[in-house]
């Protein structure tokens, strides 16, 4: 049993290490701009053991995550990007050590190139679990944490998985490489030397 405790206990701890912090070191997004982000809650399905928050809430929610995450870059190109929430679930107070349901979100993500009037994606679905800290591993996130605090937890994971995903994209496949209309022309001009 003692056994048992302490490997809860340390697995705990590890979790709280690696929780997704509100700033975290800039993807490479190459011309990335966010133009406009967009969120929508209002077809969300609440899970049957979820705490009750309303659209609304849920929309500023993302909003502000996507606009710290993404509203950092500054390049040449604009994008919108658009999140439906699908599902979720903001877990209850349960019974410490036995039940501890953890929060969730669905997600489905359009990204939008402005200048291209086009999608690159529309559609893309992910599911985001909370981060478990020392406390809501062993008392359960429903008695460690606020409704805000879970559904801001869970706006922060969206956002850094989005972000993640569009470094992915650009890396493979070159979404927000330098157009070559905004490649400047070397001046082809003869240069003269100043006099010294």
């Amino acid at each position: 049993m003692l056994r048992i405790l302490t490997l809860i206990t340390g697995l705990a701890l590890m979790g709280a290490c690696t929780q997704t912090q509100v700033y975290e070191e800039p993807e490479s997004l190459g011309e990335f701009k966010l133009r406009v982000n967009y969120a929508f809650a209002d077809k969300a399905v609440q899970g049957p053991v979820s705490r009750d928050a309303t659209p609304d809430e849920w929309t500023a929610a993302i909003q502000n995550a996507l606009d710290i995450r993404l509203g950092r870059y500054t390049g040449a190109q604009e994008y919108d990007i658009g999140i439906s929430l699908e599902g979720y679930m903001l877990a209850p107070p349960g019974i410490p050590v036995i039940y501890n349901p953890k929060s969730t979100a669905i997600v489905l993500v359009n990204v939008y190139d402005v200048n291209k009037k086009e999608f690159l994606a529309k559609g893309k679905q992910f599911q985001v679990l909370e981060d478990t800290t020392g406390g809501s591993a062993l008392k359960g996130s429903g008695h460690e944490r606020t409704k805000q605090e879970q559904m801001s937890g869970l706006a922060l994971k969206v956002a850094d998985r989005v972000e993640e995903w569009l470094a992915e994209e650009h890396l493979e496949n070159g979404w927000f490489d330098r157009r070559p209309e905004l490649i400047q022309p070397l001046d082809s001009g003869v240069a003269t030397q100043n006099p010294a």
